[in-house]
């Protein structure tokens, strides 16, 4: 760790850089009404897509910042993948249509790829092992409370100047935490450690990595708990609106939520040195297919409203509980034989996982039919082949060092 940057400095920094991507997708929820209307009148449910092709592009932009890091330095993809972005939130400002609103999400995913995948990889620089899932608890910790502001904050600004000035607020936040990065953080990666950027690079670092199962499973896995979570923030908003008339009051389930799921990374930090990380994330995947399945058959039972609204509340926080368990520990599980290309494995991760899970969100949201069946039915399945995933991960791995 770099003298003049704290460890709890350095953690916030971290998850700064982390929240943009969140900051990005759920303070554009209120909003998604208003953009149906605006731009997609006649198929509301294509308004979801302005969630997931700022995804799709930060999965595409993931696959190349990673080895650019590696020839160029940490700072210097943060701050020009930032630069990017805020060129995506303008073109967003004044887009008037779907199209082009999409166009605009999907560079602005392209320049949040930089933060990142470059977070993960100063991380990797400075920690490895179990103590790398440790740290990457907290910054989850940390980056699981801007979902509980960011509905709100999006409500509030849409009250005060209209949904566009969203992304002006973007803009703000992208450009503040650059600052900060480029004030305090020192350059983690050595000149004489870098790598000269060749697509040759990449092809062997992907040779590297296909060559390795736990990778590869560890990839998988990751894909499955994306997708669990994107499928959740494309279609809830739309969930409280249509099924349950809690379009006003969103933004606050929403944040509580939020909050409650934030400390599941604590106890994800205050477990994993004890479980290990492949039998968490194992567990997390067979309570979600549990509580998932309960869901759908209550869904097809034809209870009271009231009744489904209180299961959905366990379900929604069971499904956002889960990025806390597994996604550090996954990306530790994954990153521990691959610190030799840190930078290009984290890309290549990133991308491959990012742009599966969207595969495999879009769908489930695009099915909103105004009940829960297709999406806790969808989940199910998913949590299935999550702890399959995971025997395969635990059968060809070893032992992650405590470090």
């Amino acid at each position: 760790m770099p003298a003049q940057v704290s460890r709890l400095e350095f953690i916030a920094i971290m998850a700064m850089l982390f929240a943009t991507i969140a900051f990005s997708i759920d303070s554009m929820l209120p909003a998604l009404p208003e953009i149906a209307q605006e731009l997609t009148p006649d198929n509301i449910n294509n308004a979801q897509l302005v969630l997931t092709s700022f995804v799709l592009g930060m999965g595409v932009g993931t696959l190349f910042t990673g080895p650019m890091s590696d020839a160029w330095g940490r700072k210097p993809l943060v701050l020009g993948g930032a630069a990017l972005y805020i060129v995506g939130s303008a073109l967003a400002y004044y887009a008037n249509t779907l199209e082009l609103m999409l166009v605009s999400r999907v560079i602005q995913g392209l320049g949040a790829a930089g933060p990142r995948v470059v977070s993960l990889a100063i991380t990797r620089d400075l920690y490895s092992g179990r103590a790398m899932a440790r740290i990457m608890s907290f910054v989850m910790m940390v980056f699981t409370m801007v979902p509980a502001l960011a509905p709100s904050i999006g409500a509030v600004v849409i009250a005060f100047a209209g949904w566009r000035a969203i992304f002006i607020a973007f803009i703000l936040f992208s450009a503040l935490s650059c600052l900060w990065l480029g004030l305090r953080m020192p350059e983690t990666l050595a000149r004489e450690n870098r790598v000269k950027f060749r697509f040759s690079t990449l092809k062997h670092a992907c040779q590297d990595m296909a060559s390795r199962p736990v990778v590869v499973w560890s990839i998988i896995a990751q894909s499955i708990g994306f997708s669990l979570i994107f499928a959740m923030i494309s279609s809830v908003q739309q969930i409280y609106d249509v099924i349950f008339d809690k379009a006003d009051s969103f933004p606050l389930y929403f944040g509580a939520i939020a909050i409650i799921s934030a400390t599941s990374s604590m106890i994800n930090a205050a477990l994993v040195m004890r479980l290990g990380m492949r039998a968490i994330v194992t567990f997390v995947f067979a309570a979600q297919l549990v509580i998932s399945t309960v869901t759908l058959i209550v869904a097809l039972s034809g209870v009271g409203i009231g009744t489904l609204f209180v299961v959905f509340l366990i379900w929604q926080t069971s499904v956002f509980f889960t990025a806390g368990l597994t996604m550090g520990n996954l990306n530790a599980i994954t990153m521990e034989p691959l610190g030799h290309i840190a930078g290009s494995a984290a890309s290549v991760i990133g991308a491959v996982s990012t742009v599966i899970a969207v595969l495999l969100a879009a769908p489930i949201g695009l099915m909103f039919d105004g009940t829960l069946i297709p999406i806790t039915a969808s989940y199910a399945v998913l949590a299935l082949a999550g702890v399959l995933v995971m025997r395969h991960v635990t059968r060809v791995s070893d032992p992650i060092p405590a470090e």
